[in-house]
C-alpha cells in the first residue's frame, strides 16, 4: 500500500509541474538521422531551472552480425545562465542503461556484452529560441559509466569471462550530444 501512495504522489507532482510550466517536447535531429532516436521532455521548475527527461534507444538487433541494441534513460537538472530556453546552460544527471551490444573496446573481436549500467555526469549546452514555440538545443555530455554485464562469444550462449554473476567495468566517456529540436507543448 505504501508503494502505491508514493507512486501516486510522484505522478501528482509531475502532473503539477507539467500543468503550470513551460514544457517542450524534443527530438534529437542528429541521432535520429543515425537511426538511434533520442526523445525527451523539458519543463520549467524555477526562474532559471528546468528538468529534462530523455530516452535514447537503438533498436538494432544486430549490425554486421554483431548486437547493437541499447537504451539510455537520463533525468537531468539544468541551470540556465541567462534565461530558460535561451542561452548557455549546464546540467547534472544520473541515468540508467540497458544493453546488448559490443562495447567500443571490443569492436575487432567476436565478443559482446549484455547487461545494465548506471551513469552520472553533466551536460553543457546552448539553446536558441527560433520563435515562441520552437527552440534549438545544442549539447554535449558525458561522465562516469558503470556497467554490469555478462560477456558472450558471438553466435553462442557461451560466456568468455569467468565472473560468477556479472562482470563489472567503469569508464569516463562522452555518451550524449547533438541538436534537439524542441516544440512547446504547454
Amino acid at each position: 500500500m505504501k508503494k502505491n501512495s508514493i507512486l501516486s504522489l510522484v505522478f501528482f507532482l509531475l502532473f503539477q509541474c507539467f500543468s503550470f510550466a513551460q514544457t517542450y517536447g524534443k527530438v534529437n535531429a542528429l541521432s535520429t538521422l543515425l537511426t538511434v532516436p533520442n526523445v525527451g521532455i523539458e519543463t520549467s521548475i524555477g526562474k532559471k531551472s528546468t528538468l529534462q527527461f530523455d530516452i535514447t534507444a537503438s533498436f538494432w538487433k544486430s549490425i554486421d552480425g554483431k548486437p547493437y541494441e541499447f537504451y539510455i534513460f537520463i533525468p537531468e537538472y539544468r541551470y540556465h545562465f541567462k534565461e530558460k530556453y535561451n542561452g548557455f546552460y549546464i546540467g547534472a544527471h544520473v541515468g540508467a542503461t540497458l544493453f546488448n551490444f559490443q562495447k567500443w573496446n571490443y569492436l575487432n573481436s567476436n565478443l559482446y556484452q549484455k547487461g545494465f549500467g548506471f551513469l552520472i555526469g553533466g551536460t553543457i549546452g546552448y539553446q536558441k529560441k527560433i520563435n515562441q514555440n520552437i527552440v534549438l538545443d545544442c549539447f554535449l555530455g558525458g561522465g562516469n559509466s558503470q556497467g554490469f554485464y555478462k560477456g558472450y562469444y558471438l553466435d553462442t550462449n557461451i560466456r568468455y569471462e569467468d565472473a560468477d554473476k556479472y562482470n563489472k567495468s567503469g569508464e569516463w566517456i562522452p555518451y550524449r550530444g547533438g541538436v534537439m529540436i524542441s516544440y512547446r507543448i504547454h
